[in-house]
């Protein structure tokens, strides 16, 4: 595995160099989608990028956990978490990469 992490700016990098766009275009139109990626996550509606996966918010119950130090009981309170669930072809594709 690789120590290297894909930044915004390495994304609108590839933008640029794909699209075409000025480098503030770029920076910009990343942007706006991963915006509207997080406001319908917020909204609780569920987004799907074909070929790539999709983002839910599930909700979770209340419920008692365990301090595993001392074994103390913890109430754990209601919330809302993010998911992700990898389409078929992204398996695929991140399973060839394990073969190399």
């Amino acid at each position: 595995m690789g120590d290297k992490t894909l930044t915004r700016m390495d994304l609108s990098e590839a933008v640029f160099r794909e699209v075409g766009l000025s480098r503030n275009e770029s920076a910009q139109l990343v942007e706006s989608v991963l915006t509207h990626m997080s406001d319908a996550l917020v909204r609780g509606e569920t987004v799907k990028i074909s070929s790539f996966g999709t983002f839910t918010v599930r909700s979770k119950a209340a419920r008692v956990g365990r301090n595993p130090k001392t074994g103390e009981e913890v109430p754990i309170s209601p919330r809302r978490v993010l998911s992700f669930r990898p389409s078929h072809l992204m398996k695929e594709r991140v399973a060839a990469g394990n073969k190399r």
